[in-house]
């Protein structure tokens, strides 16, 4: 298949809306990531979306949509709180889980009772989802696993051949997924954390807002020491693949994610990746003293140190910092920790241990 890679001009993107219409799939910038698009009310246009990425069957995807009034079309019905985020931060990184309608097919929510709807804040994807007449299911336009492309290059390094189109349109200005509520329970629950914090939401509600116990099941079942820190690159692959093959081990069988991101391992560059916990000064001693350890053992090692309290800017330049190290060919890269104390650190911080395969060395 030719994908082709489209400017989003007027011309374009009817042209990129046609092919949603006629059940093909095609790549578009969100203010978060590209998101790969197929309309959500066609299975087997959303069926394909699984069958490109990779994607497990049960992991339910987010359905964008142009207008706001536009989810009434997806939910049966609209709570006061439901209103309130929709008036407060749509257009925008912010998508709410909702019980949706049965013209929403299965193969869309992964099989559940709900749907993940959102409100992009980019004119280009407003532009498509409108031209096209239908809401369209995107989750992000890379191989499953793989870091979230932030810029057009990245989704052709990944589906060119693959897919009918690319509308390459501008970097995405966040660099992370959308924060996900789930709206259906007595208290918003964050499901995956993003840009937008539980602060925020809390604040327009008026509320108390969670986050779902997943978030934290990764202390519980991985250890925060690594004990073999001197040879973190001599080890072979298959033994460090195994814990994380494993990843989804702390989930019982039937667990169903109500969100992307909830269940299986995201982000992962092709190199080794260390996170590496703790005091600054001494974290940076030791990303310092790991580096030239395995520089020695004749390994190119990356690093991914950002300013203590520049959340904002780890969160946009994560995934492509990730994605230039595979360009380069890295063997490891460390990565220092951020606080989790900040509601952005903390969404920057789910990213980077995933990415990371909670492999951890504290210090």
């Amino acid at each position: 298949m030719e994908t082709k890679i489209l400017k989003p001009t007027e011309e374009n993107i009817r042209l990129a809306a046609e092919i949603i219409r006629n059940g093909g799939l095609v790549a578009f910038p969100t203010e978060t990531v590209y998101g790969l698009g197929a309309n959500a009310l066609d299975s087997a246009a959303a069926a394909k979306i699984y069958e490109v990425k990779g994607r497990p069957s049960d992991n339910p995807m987010i359905v964008h949509i142009a207008r706001a009034s536009d989810i009434g079309q997806l939910t049966p019905r609209l709570s006061p709180d439901i209103v309130t985020l929709i008036d407060t931060f749509w257009p925008g990184p912010l998508t709410m889980v909702v019980k949706r309608k049965a013209l929403v097919p299965d193969v869309t929510t992964g099989g559940l009772d709900t749907v993940a709807v959102r409100m992009p804040d980019n004119i280009a994807a407003l532009a498509l989802i409108n031209e096209a007449g239908c809401p369209i299911a995107a989750p992000s336009a890379n191989l499953s696993g793989r870091p979230s492309p932030t810029k057009a290059q990245h989704v052709i390094d990944d589906l060119s051949g693959k897919i009918e189109a690319v509308l390459a349109g501008e970097d995405c200005r966040v660099g992370i997924e959308s924060t996900v509520v789930d709206m259906t329970g007595e208290i918003p629950t964050i499901l995956r954390p993003g840009i937008l914090t539980a602060e925020d939401i809390s604040a327009a509600l008026g509320k108390k807002v969670e986050y779902d116990k997943s978030l934290f099941v990764h202390p519980s079942r991985f250890p925060k020491e690594n004990g073999c820190r001197e040879k973190i690159c001599t080890e072979s692959s298959a033994a460090k693949s195994k814990d994380s093959d494993d990843l989804n081990a702390g989930f019982d069988d039937d667990f169903k994610p109500k969100s992307p991101g909830m269940k299986y391992k995201h982000y992962a560059p092709k190199a080794e990746m260390v996170v590496v916990e703790g005091q600054r000064d001494n974290v940076k001693a030791e990303i310092e003293r790991l580096k030239m350890l395995n520089e020695r053992l004749g390994n190119k090692v990356g690093v991914i140190l950002f300013e203590e309290k520049a959340f904002i800017e780890a969160a946009h330049d994560l995934f492509a910092d990730l994605r230039q190290m595979d360009k380069e060919d890295v063997d490891l890269i460390l990565a220092g920790a951020l606080s989790d104390n900040d509601g952005v650190g903390f969404a920057v911080m789910n990213r980077m241990l995933k990415s990371a395969g909670y492999n951890i060395v504290k210090v």
